[in-house]
Parts: structure tokens; sequence; C-alpha cells
């Protein structure tokens, strides 16, 4: 057992049992699930919509090397700047490079999945600068030194009480402020970094290869003025970000927002083609898109794995997920949770530390059913089930155990020998992890095809 998997383990154990815990993410998920139905009305056929929304990203992923370089050259005529980074490591290196020519002392930074995933806040510490994150959620997070929860909701596991409590303790306020109060403090708080920050720091919705820009989707604006107000504007985005044509739009915002919070749209939408042109009157002065693989491309080459890099990451699957509204989010112990998370972290970090994330799962296939574009999550969790078996990531014991259990299975008369205490001893001897967590295995004292014959003996 890797030790991802027994820190996975210890986390379950805990907030499976938290009942306060399993109560707010209720609460929080149950005003989802009443939006969303409200937000597909919009569709004349939110089945068909997603269908084609799966058929475009298909071709953009299938074709994803000519659409980068059609990116790369669209974008650099307009004076912005590509950076192709294989991994983190040189992601990191290439915006600490910038802060050093920027002479930056303070960033501010807009919610961005994959900056946490490169973990750019503690590089960015290390070095002696400032980073804010400047979504609300993220802010809350970041205040309480946790990563995000949640994909789209990063505070999702916190009450209204709670962050007043840590408002109160990190800023000083009073604890009886209401939600309305607490956005004000942060909203003075965070508008003063605006003016003050060299760089900002955003990462992008969707990747445009047509026009050589990227689309960024928000509720409050923040990623709006990170990208306008400092003098460099930095956007970190993964590879898989891509779509061909900013027609596609048109589709894939209303997806994103009405699966993501229930919303027809969002209520700010940006398409940013670049620094400030010679005619125009705001925006950054230069601007930099990283371009980030960082495991992507092995996701990529897997024949059968690579529609994972579909995902649009509107959140849906998590929301829908019982595991993850058992467990939350902190405890995959990875950046992606839920399914999704369960499905590409082995591939980005590897299968032997984190292949436990596909077993834990029921198999549902609620994730598959609500997925905006249609990717067959459920089936996806198995391949990587198999994929582990396949690489040899089993103990021998398991080995045995199951061979033993396929031999009995297909045989009758070993299926019906012994009475069902006997069955209940040898299987409970043979898995000894079953019990632990779960009640004790009660076989019935007769087989139904003892039963059987017993009622028709003819």
């Amino acid at each position: 057992m890797s030790e991802q998997s027994e820190t996975f383990i210890a986390k379950t154990v805990i907030k499976a049992a938290d009942l306060e815990h399993r109560r707010k993410i209720n609460f929080n998920i149950g005003k989802y699930n009443a939006v969303v139905p409200k937000g597909k009305e919009q569709f004349a056929n939110v089945n068909l919509a997603r269908e084609r929304a799966k058929n475009v990203k298909w071709r953009a992923i299938e074709t994803l090397d000519k659409q980068l370089e059609e990116f790369e050259l669209n974008f650099t005529k307009r004076g912005g700047k590509v950076i192709w980074a294989e991994d983190s490591k040189q992601a990191i290196d290439e915006i600490l490079k910038i802060c050093e020519e920027k002479n930056c002392k303070s960033l501010v930074k807009s919610k961005s999945m994959v900056t946490e995933e490169i973990h750019l806040n503690d590089a960015l510490e290390k070095n002696g600068i400032e980073s804010v994150e400047t979504d609300l959620g993220e802010y809350i997070q970041q205040l309480d030194g946790e990563p995000p929860y949640h994909i789209v909701t990063p505070a999702m596991h916190k009450s209204k009480e709670d962050v007043a409590r840590l408002f109160n303790q990190k800023l000083g306020t009073p604890v009886t402020l209401t939600p309305t109060e607490l956005t004000q403090v942060a909203r003075n708080i965070l508008r003063e970094k605006y003016v003050q920050a060299e760089i900002g720091v955003t990462g992008a919705n969707f990747i445009i290869s047509d026009i050589g820009g990227i689309a960024i989707t928000e509720n409050e604006g923040n990623a709006r003025l990170s990208c306008a107000f400092p003098k460099t504007h930095i956007v970190v985005v993964g590879i898989e970000k891509m779509i061909p044509s900013i027609t596609d739009l048109g589709l894939f915002w209303p997806l994103l927002s009405t699966f993501g919070t229930g919303q027809k749209i969002t209520v700010y939408n940006s398409i940013v083609t670049g620094p400030r042109q010679e005619n125009e009157t705001d925006g950054p002065e230069e601007m930099y898109v990283i371009l980030l693989d960082n495991g992507r491309t092995n996701i990529l080459q897997n024949p059968k794995q690579r529609e994972s890099l579909y995902c649009i990451r509107c959140g849906a699957c998590l929301n829908a997920c019982p595991i993850y509204k058992n467990i939350g989010g902190h405890a995959y112990g990875a950046t992606y949770s839920g399914p999704i998370g369960s499905v590409i972290t082995p591939h980005l970090q590897g299968m032997e530390e984190f292949k436990h994330l596909s077993f834990a799962s029921s198999l549902c296939g609620n994730c598959t059913e609500v997925c905006a574009v249609k990717i067959n999550l459920h089936e996806l969790l198995l391949e990587n089930r198999l994929e582990s078996v396949e690489e040899g990531m089993v103990t021998f014991t398991e080995k045995m155990a199951w061979k033993v259990w396929k031999i009995a299975s297909l045989k009758r008369g070993l299926m019906n020998m012994g009475s069902g205490n006997l069955k209940n001893k040898v299987v409970s001897r043979m898995f000894k992890g079953w019990n632990k967590k779960r009640a004790d295995l009660e076989f019935s004292q007769k087989t139904f095809n003892q039963l059987w014959k017993e009622r028709y003996k003819k």
C-alpha cells in the first residue's frame, strides 16, 4: 500500500464519521441541485448540446498538436508570448524568471486549478513574492492555509459562521458579520492589491486556436481585474483546454455555467487575445501564455483514457458523486478531486501512488450521467483499475485470493459446498481487509441453486 493510499484511508475514516461536515456539504450541493434543472431549460435539447460539445472536444484533442501551433501563431501576431512547459518545474521557473525581470514584489491571482496543480503560491512565497488569491472562495482558503476543496467552489465545506470566525482570527473583524459584510471586507482589501501588483496571473477556461485567444468565465470580476490592472499578465493553462473556434463558445459557455453553477451564463465572460494594442486604452503591457503539459500527454497517448481530456472543469461530477459527498475534497490528497480527479490523477502523478482513487468508487455511473461533455467516467475508473493490475500493482496474496474466488465461482459443486458459517470463515480469512470498515460478510446457509432443487425436485 502506497503512502498516499494510507493517508487517503486515514482521512476518509475521519471525514466519513463527521456528520457536521456532511451536513454542510449536503446543504451546499442541495442548493446546486435545486438550480441546475432551471439552467438546463435554456437548451432545446440538453443531451444534444452535450453530444455536440463532446464532438468539438474530440476534434480539438485528436488534432491538439495542430491546434496548439495555430494558437501560438495567432497569439504571437498580436504581441503575446507563448511558453511551453513540460512539467510544473519548468512552469514555475518561467514564472519566477518573469517576476525577476519585472522586479515583482506583489502578484494578484484569479482562481486557477492549474496553478494549484503546480503549487505556484508556495513557490512564490519561497522567493519573497506576495501572491494574493482574488476569488473570494480562494481568498478564504488562502487565509485558512488550505487548498481548494472543490473545482468550482473552493470553500464549499465552510459555513458562513466558519468564514466569520476565520475573518475574526485573521483580519480582526467582528465575528458577527453577515456574508454581505464579510464580502465587503474582502473586497476592500483586494481592491488595494490590484493597484499594487506588478503582475496578474490567471488560468483560462478555454484556449481558442482560430483567434489566438483565451476565454475566462467568472462571477466576481476578479479575473478581469487581474488581467487588466497589472502591467504584466501571465496565463497558466493546461494544453487540453483547447477549442478550435471562437464560435464554439456559444455552446461551451452556457454548458459550463449551467453544469457548474446552474446559471444560464456566468456574470463575466472575457476573451483576451494579447497585450494592449496601440489603439487600446487598457490592458497589460505584456502578456504570456504558459502551455502546461505536466502529464497530460501521458493521457493523450492512452487511447482509452484520452477521453478524460475533454473535461471542462464544471464540477458536476463532484456534486453527483456519493463518495465525494461522503469524504469531501481534501481526503483525495490531489489537486483534482471527485470522479474526474480519480480518473486523471493516476496518470498525472503516478499510477502506483494514486491507483487507490479509482478503487474508491461505487461505480454507480452518476458522474457519467451528469457530465457536461458526456465523458464515460465510470468506465474510465474501471480502465484505471485494469491498468494497475496489468502493470503488476497488486500483492501476491490478493492475486491468489481472487484466483481461488474465480475458480470457486465457476464451479457449482464448490459454490454449494459447506454451510453459510463455513463460507463466512473462509472468505473472511481470504479478504481480511473487508470488514475493517464494513459489516461482516454473511452467506446464507443454502445457495439459491440448492433452494431451487429442494423446491423443484423433479
